[in-house]
């Protein structure tokens, strides 16, 4: 019996009759040809997987009667291709089911020792060991040092002592290693400690060790002996007096009691020009600019002008009431500092002198300079303060006073020394006495303190060098030395002790910046080549220059 087949049920009709097929509506079943014409009636809305329009295949075909079915056709569709519309998709036949990985154990991070545990980790493992101490076993870590050890078994003994030998390393030794104290001297002890206890007896922070009358270090030398000494009778030993000057004339003029000697370098010549009144003595002389005059202060207050070509005295300015330790020029004002705290400022052109006075210091003025340009004016005192003023001379009357610019009261003792930087003129350096012993650096246009230096005794003098980056001081008991520092380490580039038999109190700079004239109590003048000058290389040993002075020992009287 052949079987039929049923309809679809969604096209099933609901009567539950059933047409049986007849051949002739089977033949004519098979007669029927099929085309891709499009269905007339409308799509089914109760559907909700077939929409109102289809779009057209992107690949048309040419419409004919009926589709062949070829052998090709049916390879095709046996192998998986399917045409539907023109398109071909190739289907991938999966032969297995998809198949999850089984879970495996999350690895473990590698990390360094100083990178911190996640907290998840932490967590997740339990691990509360310290990580910071290890937990190999005492084997494994022998293990481990005995691999450095300095003669592996890897390795030949014979290279290994040969590299023993020629580094003087003993096999397994430290490198590095701590040694004990070497032992204490065999000499006596109590000896050593009576010498530790009095050497703070003898000697004052920053002196050096050593107990010879120089020293000096290997990249900088400087000769010490002088080239000449003067013998000075009747030099006032007086800390707070300034009796020896120096012109650009090169003419040396020097105070001995109360007579006043000029000595040219030139020619050697010494010759007398003043003569103090009676009951008084020379304090202070100081050279004008040009070197063609000479002022001279008293002991009674009197300041007095020479002119030295001619040796005769032009006049004599009174009005100070005390002795004039320090006298300072600039063109053709005579600053003089009075024994009463004041600071006085002559014309010399005019009748009437005092144009103005500087009233900044309770004591003993003992030191006074002007700067070179005229602008400013250093002072210092036996209270202990350091003045800046300003050099403008303002209003010219006798009643005129001037207000210091600057105070400075760093120093603890009697500040003589004072000193302008030639190449820089901001610099002012200045020095104080036996209990402070300390030389300071300023800055004039700020006020700052920039430098400070320690001597091992009180400071007499200042010299900047005018052709290096150097400063010259003079120092009293118990060292008498000159020493040269360099700027602005102020490392201490040479020393010479014991410069003379007393206190070096007076200092004076030849007009080529060369030489350095130096007298004391000791009744002795003494020029010391300390730098060399201009053009100095030029010319050989022998020749001598216009500032140079010749050795020997001179008189002055």
């Amino acid at each position: 019996m052949t079987s039929i087949p049923k309809t679809p049920s969604r096209y099933r009709s609901r009567s539950d009759a059933k047409t049986p097929l007849t051949p002739s509506i089977i033949s004519a079943f098979n007669s029927i040809s099929i085309s891709p014409q499009k269905r007339s009636h409308p799509a089914d809305l109760s559907n909700p997987f077939i929409t109102k329009s289809r779009q057209a295949s992107p690949v048309k075909r040419a419409t004919g009667g009926g589709v062949i079915v070829s052998d090709s056709f049916h390879r095709q569709a046996g192998g998986g291709v399917i045409r539907k519309g023109g398109i071909e998709t190739r289907l991938d036949v999966v032969s297995r089911d998809y198949l999850p990985p089984t879970s495996q154990p999350r690895p473990e991070l590698k990390r360094s020792r100083s990178t911190p545990a996640t907290r998840e980790r932490t967590q997740s493992t339990g691990d509360n060991r310290d990580r910071f101490i290890t937990t190999r076993e005492a084997d494994d870590v022998a293990a481990t040092l005995e691999l450095m050890s300095l003669n592996p078994k890897t390795v030949s003994p014979g290279h290994t002592a040969r590299l023993a030998a020629a580094t003087g390393v003993p096999l397994n030794r430290r490198v590095l290693a701590y040694h004990e104290a070497p032992p204490a001297s065999s000499s006596d002890s109590t000896l050593s400690q009576q010498r530790e206890l009095a050497r703070p007896l003898y000697g004052r922070p920053g002196e050096l060790p050593s107990s010879t009358s120089s020293t000096t270090n290997k990249s900088r030398r400087i000769p010490t002996q002088p080239e000449r000494v003067l013998d000075a009778p009747g030099m006032v030993d007086d800390f707070y007096l300034n009796l020896v000057s120096w012109s650009i004339q090169n003419v040396v003029a020097v105070a001995l009691a109360e007579s006043t000697y000029v000595w040219r370098a030139d020619t050697g010549i010494v010759s007398h020009l003043s003569e103090a009144p009676e009951g008084t003595y020379v304090s202070s002389v100081d050279f004008s600019n040009d070197g063609a005059y000479l002022g001279i202060g008293l002991g009674t207050g009197e300041v007095e002008l020479w002119d030295v070509e001619a040796g005769q005295k032009l006049r004599t300015m009174g009005g100070h009431q005390g002795q004039i330790a320090v006298l300072s020029w600039n063109a053709h004002i005579l600053s003089s500092g009075c024994g009463d705290g004041s600071i006085w400022h002559h014309d010399v052109r005019v009748p009437r002198h005092k144009i103005m006075e500087l009233l900044g210091h309770t004591g003993e003025v003992c030191g006074l300079k002007w700067r070179a340009d005229g602008e400013l004016l250093a002072s210092g005192g036996n209270d202990n303060v350091v003045n800046i003023w300003d050099g403008r001379v303002g209003d010219v009357t006798d009643g005129a006073r001037g207000q210091a610019k600057w105070t400075k009261r760093n120093h603890t003792a009697a500040v003589k020394a004072i000193a302008w930087c030639p190449w820089q003129s901001s610099l002012l350096a200045s020095g104080g006495g036996t209990n402070d012993a300390t030389v300071h650096v300023w800055n004039s246009g700020t006020g700052a303190r920039l430098h400070s230096l320690k001597t091992p005794s009180q400071v007499t003098s200042i010299i900047w060098s005018p052709h290096k980056k150097e400063i010259l001081t003079t120092h009293g008991y118990p060292t008498n030395a000159i020493m040269v520092h360099a700027y602005p380490s102020l490392e201490r580039i040479a020393e010479i002790r014991d410069a003379h038999d007393s206190r070096v109190l007076y200092t004076a700079v030849g007009p080529a910046g060369d030489v350095v004239c130096t007298g004391a109590g000791d009744e002795n003048l003494k020029f010391w080549r300390i730098w060399e000058g201009v053009g100095a290389k030029k010319k050989k040993e022998g020749k001598e220059r216009s500032s140079s002075t010749r050795s020997g020992i001179l008189s002055i009287r």
